[in-house]
């Protein structure tokens, strides 16, 4: 090969890798495509780990269908319509059982509730007895939980236990479950020797500050399954709690606002009744230190130890109660208005505190509409109508009318605000 045709291939071929790197140079660079921005992903709410309060309509969460009643009970007939009401006997008698605490289960426990839901039932028998069942409301966990032990260790300890002459006993199953629900049902005996005494179905469950309460009179042989009636009762408080952690989830509760600031000199007419307290008189504080809260009020002390300590306003025309408690030196709830106590004044309720804008002399609707969700109360023994509202604290504003609280043209005589969470458990020894 001669040196010029090596020289020329060897040119061109300079040339074409010129030409290549050339075009490569002219190419445009490749364009990059943006990564797309993920959407922001909403975590969920961290579940409601608060304490299990149930407040209002939420009893309706642990009431029985017509059919589970009949299930539960032998001889259930009609089954009524479920109410936000309750009838308190209150007598303050019954039998006096041995060991003491067999005494808890002839006690109403809805005694210390603050709110309820009821349902009863006619018996498939003749000329027997209707059943009752209530959900109650206590004003905090260590109410209702703190009888539910006492409910447990009667359970335990009432097997066989004395009345009068006679052998009577309590046979019962008590079932509980993972999340700490308790139920206890059993069959009640309770015999005087003489042929008198009584024999009831009865049945508890606990959760948060609930309390379910049913009883059923029977005669004869009792006819109870009460394992089938404790598990029945034990897993209907456990859906309620249930159902209250998605709810509290979901809507959180809210801290209550700290209550506005009293004017003390100003006319009591403009004071406001809230479940803190009337006007500058706050409840959870001392005896004294309320009356002195009030400056220029004429003071009416009880003459026996715990009595209401009645103020008196500096113009005379209103006043209120102060309720202590058992110490007599804590205020647990204030009043104005009638409160069926002794030498109770007649006051021109325009002179009175008022709950909002419900004042004495409005009726149970007026309270009903501007504090929804409470319950109608009757107690037999002093023959007094209540319309009470609670809040998920333990507040309570309890509205007295001068007749039945299912009417709705009942008239407010009187408006009481307590502090529920200060009331005492009964001792059963």
């Amino acid at each position: 090969m001669s040196a010029l045709r090596s020289f020329s291939r060897s040119t061109l071929g300079l040339l074409a890798v010129g030409a290549v790197v050339a075009l490569s140079g002219c190419t445009p660079a490749p364009q990059t495509t943006p990564k797309p921005t993920p959407s922001p992903v909403e975590s969920a709410p961290e579940p409601y780990a608060g304490p299990a309060v149930f407040v209002g309509d939420e009893l309706d969460w642990f009431l029985p269908s017509a059919e589970d009643i009949a299930r539960i009970l032998p001889d259930v007939g009609e089954v009524g319509t479920p109410t936000p009401s309750l009838i308190q006997v209150a007598d303050g008698g019954g039998p006096d059982l041995s060991p003491a605490i067999c005494n808890s289960l002839v006690y109403e426990p809805s005694l210390t509730s603050i709110g309820a839901r009821s349902v009863t039932w006619s018996r498939a028998v003749p000329e027997q007895r209707d059943g009752w069942l209530h959900v109650l409301q206590f004003a905090d966990e260590a109410a209702a939980q703190g009888l539910m032990d006492t409910y447990v260790d009667a359970a335990q300890q009432c097997a066989q236990f004395a009345y009068g002459g006679g052998a009577s006993t309590f046979d019962s199953t008590t079932a509980e479950s993972e999340d700490g629900v308790r139920a206890v049902a059993g069959s009640l005996v309770i015999d005087d020797g003489f042929g008198g005494g009584h024999r009831l179905y009865q049945g508890y469950a606990s959760v948060g500050n609930v309390l379910v309460n049913f009883w059923q009179p029977f005669s004869g042989e009792a006819a109870f399954d009460s394992a089938q009636a404790a598990s029945f009762l034990r897993d209907q408080a456990s859906a309620a709690q249930k159902r209250l952690v998605e709810e509290l989830t979901a809507n959180p509760p809210e801290a209550p606002a700290s209550p506005p600031a009293v004017d003390p000199g100003a006319a009591w007419s403009t004071w406001d009744v809230t479940v803190e307290g009337i006007g500058p008189i706050v409840l959870g504080s001392e005896l004294d230190d309320a009356i002195a809260a009030v400056p220029g009020a004429e003071v009416i002390r009880s003459e026996w130890a715990g009595g209401q300590t009645r103020i008196v306003s500096p113009d005379g025309a209103a006043s209120l109660l102060l309720w202590t408690d058992d110490g007599a030196t804590v205020v647990v709830a204030a009043s104005v208005g009638f409160a069926n106590v002794a030498d109770e004044p007649r006051e021109d309720p325009a002179a009175l505190p008022a709950a909002g804008d419900v004042r004495i002399g409005d009726t149970v609707a007026e309270a009903m509409s501007a504090f929804p969700g409470g319950t109608s109360i009757r107690i037999v023994s002093s023959g007094e109508y209540l319309y009470q509202w609670t809040t998920r604290e333990g507040g309570a504003i309890r509205f007295r009318v001068d007749r039945d609280a299912a009417d709705p043209d009942a008239v407010i005589t009187g408006i009481l605000t307590e502090d529920a969470t200060l009331r005492r458990l009964p001792d059963f020894g």
